[in-house]
Parts: structure tokens; sequence; C-alpha cells
């Protein structure tokens, strides 16, 4: 299902970052020849196999309730996808409180852009809490990390890279990678132009969550909301966040996203819709009752109207199996 999967941590690589001998990843390292002209020429797309179609309609039919999410992801894939001499590589951010579809929408991203999807080589998962968790380490963290992504892009320029929880990330650690993000053509003697960066973030949760709540007492419908109505209140709750991994960070100042995508709160019509592409995960056939009573167990805010679901789509999965 979809919104139902979307606070589960999708099978991803997850690489042992901190006990890898750096030294096969650095810029001195033993490639072979074929593969340092795949990367430099960006002549070979390795287990790069867009399938934007599917995506496109994956999204439409299973991701509930995030028209903006989806639009932008859609609107920035075809546009990177389809130029094939890109300025920068694609970067996304994606906002929004749990149970809202950010991991949901970014395991389905891998899995229709690699042959391999979540197993592919070339897409790497990073975790503050797996792979930084220690703040006293923090200048190892930033050689490791920049040596990872060196080595990587340097094996294949079509790569992904994929960091959860920034809102966890030590502030001043992601801004060693914003060497790789921007526009020039080559850094330490790597094309990476083709490569892409998807951040997950809590961060702004509170604002979109406000902003969406004000305009629903203003009667504005949630489906109007737009981008501009969000932009402001997201990167400020970001940027000036002590708490956030992008607080101060360059990769703000310098505009190096090139899609902050938000992730609005869920009504109750959305969650009923994550009960139902519950069941039909399971064979089942999607009993009102059954969709009714696992809508109305899960908390809603503000206290007195009660909106908004308080875990998204989260709990679904394991609230279902109560009520059968």
């Amino acid at each position: 299902s979809a919104m139902t999967r979307g606070g589960l941590l999708p099978a991803l690589v997850l690489l042992p970052l901190l006990s890898l001998p750096l030294g096969r990843v650095g810029a001195g390292a033993p490639w072979e020849q074929s593969a340092w002209h795949c990367s430099f020429s960006g002549a070979c797309e390795c287990d790069f196999r867009p399938d934007l179609s599917g995506l496109e309609c994956d999204l439409a039919i299973n991701l509930v309730g995030q028209h903006l999410a989806r639009e932008l992801v859609m609107k920035g894939l075809k546009a990177f996808v389809h130029n094939h001499n890109p300025e920068k590589p694609l970067v996304f951010s994606f906002h929004g409180w749990t149970g809202t579809g950010k991991t949901y929408v970014s395991s389905l991203v891998i899995h229709y852009l690699f042959h391999s999807g979540s197993h592919s080589s070339y897409v790497h998962h990073f975790s503050p809490v797996l792979h930084f968790p220690h703040a006293e380490q923090i200048e190892q963290y930033k050689d490791n990390l920049k040596n990872w992504i060196q080595g990587n892009l340097t094996r294949c320029g079509r790569s992904l890279f994929l960091f959860d929880e920034m809102d966890k990330m030590h502030p001043g650690l992601i801004d060693v990678i914003i060497p790789f993000l921007g526009p020039s053509w080559v850094v330490f003697g790597t094309n990476y132009r083709k490569a892409i960066f998807i951040f997950i973030s809590n961060a702004g949760g509170e604002q979109i969550n406000q902003m969406t709540l004000n305009l629903w007492r203003a009667r504005k419908d949630r489906e109007e909301i737009s981008f501009k109505d969000l932009e402001a209140s997201i990167l400020e709750a970001v940027f000036e966040n002590p708490q956030s991994g992008f607080w101060k960070s360059g990769i703000i100042e310098q505009q190096l996203i090139d899609y902050l995508v938000p992730f609005l709160p869920l009504k109750q019509h959305h969650v009923k819709q994550c009960v139902r592409n519950e069941l039909a995960s399971r064979g089942l056939q999607p009993q009102p009752e059954v969709v009714q009573a696992v809508a109305e167990s899960i908390p809603y805010f503000p206290e007195e109207e009660k909106v908004f679901s308080l875990t998204g789509c989260k709990t679904v999965a394991s609230r279902v199996p109560f009520f059968l």
C-alpha cells in the first residue's frame, strides 16, 4: 500500500560508511579504466533505467493526498532525465510531518529509476543515527562522507544519494558535499552532474501543518494550496533551526536545492484511502466498517476540530489487524 508504508524505512542499501576502507574510494583509488571513462565521459548509465511513466502512474494511484509532492517530483525528474547534459545534479529536499509519504516517495523514485531498485549498488542511503552518531567525530565524518561520494561518483556518475532524517544530522556536516551539488563541470576530477540527491526531513513539518490549518480555517481547500503558500515558512524553519541539519547551511544559502517538496498533513478521508490500500495489499475487500474503525482509531489535531491525522498514515498497517 501507499501511505501505509510512508513511514516505514524501505529496504534501501544501508552502507557501513564508518567501517569502510576509505582509501579505496578516494581520488587516488585504482579504478578500472572503463569505469573511470564511464563516469568522466558520461557515456555509461550503469544501473540507471528510468521508467517515468510507471512512476507517474504509481504516484497517481497510490500516493494519497500529496498533489504538490507528486507534481514537483515528476516535474524535476522529467526535466532532469530528458536532459542528456544537465548543468548540475538534481537535488530534492522532502519536508513534512511523520507518516505523510516522504520515505514512500523516495523508495518509489529509486524503484523506477534503477533496474535493481533499492538493491542497486549505485543507490546510497545515509542515516545520521547509523552513520554519524557522535558529534565529537564530525570532522572524521566529513572526510568519510566526501570520500565516499567522490569515490562512488568516480565509479558511476548516475548515482543516487539519499540522506534520511536530516533533522537529526549534526549541523555543519552536510555542507561538506556542497562541491558536489553545484553547476561546476568537474570536481576532484569527477563528472558528477548526472547524480541525484534526496534529503528527507521532518523539519518544516510543524510550519506546513500550521499553514495548512490556517488555510483550512480560511475555507481554502487543501488541494488549492500552492507551493508558494508554504515555501518561505519551510525555508525559515529549516535554515534557522539549530536542531536542523540545514542550520545556516550553504546548501540553502547558495540555493543548491532544486525542488523543496512539501508533504501536507492528511485528513480523515485520506487515512481511509490508506486503509483501503492496506486491505487491498493483503488481498482483502475494503470493508466499510473496518475502514471507518481504523480511521477513527487514529488521533487527529487540533484537539477541538480534529481535522488532520497526527501520525499521517504511518500506523495504519499496524492497526488494521486489530479490526479484522
